[in-house]
């Protein structure tokens, strides 16, 4: 099944309001891709630069956060001090 097939798939059964909205976003898609064809920015372009973003200043976090998050600590007095 391809990718416009599978686009008819999820949303034949929706009801208007939300049709409305995938049409909605659709449009989006299309302006946003006329608009990089008039400015002759492609996203390719965009990935290469972001490819090329000096990430090191955030790489100093990646050890802080060890893949659990507790809500509850969130709350708790002293670590908001």
């Amino acid at each position: 099944m391809n990718t416009l097939e599978l686009i008819y798939q999820e949303t034949k059964d929706l009801p208007e309001t939300e049709a409305r909205e995938v049409l909605d976003f659709v449009a989006f898609l299309k302006a946003k891709r006329r608009r990089e064809l008039e400015s002759g920015v492609k996203s390719q372009h965009r990935e290469s630069d972001l490819e090329k973003t000096d990430m090191s200043e955030f790489d100093q976090f990646g050890s802080v956060y060890d893949g659990h998050f507790d809500r509850d600590a969130c709350y708790v007095r002293p670590n908001l001090l």
